[in-house]
């Protein structure tokens, strides 16, 4: 699998592509540094959704999401507080700091056996390099933007076969 890393060196970033290979493990942590955890590098998907609800999430943007096994998901510091809504079927559980409220992953009843964490919280963000899908474009505000050559949709992904596969990645 290929990443990219944004190397900062005088006036100018410069982008390093490298090889993330099956051996390495992703990392992150919050913003406190309380919580850490590490990953395997499975992704299955590389996910932007612009709906309402991961607009209040994020703080306005777009959500960016890496969709991971959640067996091969662990915490390795901390322990995470979960919010649930009550007033929505099959809502989503999202995991986050209780110290600085950095939103972590999700689990989604509609994508059991994946967790999807936020990229943001990533130790090598760049690793993202750019989602697979966007999805929820209709919701999108005049600020948000969708990366050109990405399958974009209206709504949530149509069914693609796969775990993911009709299902609201949120």
């Amino acid at each position: 699998m290929q990443g990219a890393i944004v190397v900062w060196g005088g006036a100018r970033p410069q982008i390093m592509q490298i090889d993330v290979g099956n051996d390495m493990e992703l990392s992150g942590h919050c913003y406190c540094g309380a919580i850490r955890y590490t990953a395997q590098p499975d992704i299955k998907a590389r996910i932007q959704c612009c709906c309402r609800e991961c607009q209040y999430i994020s703080g306005g943007n777009p959500n960016v999401m890496l969709a991971l096994p959640s067996d091969s998901f662990r915490y390795e510091t901390g322990v995470v507080k979960q919010f649930t809504r009550l007033d929505v079927a099959n809502p989503v559980v999202r995991e986050f700091c209780p110290i600085c409220g950095t939103h972590l992953l999700s689990r989604s009843p509609r994508l059991p056996g994946l967790v999807l964490v936020k990229v943001g919280t990533l130790d090598q963000p760049a690793l993202f390099d750019k989602p697979d899908f966007v999805q929820f474009i209709s919701e999108c505000q005049a600020f948000h933007v969708v990366p050109d050559g990405v399958p974009a949709y209206e709504g949530r992904r149509p069914a693609q076969g796969g775990s993911l596969s009709g299902q609201t990645v949120e």
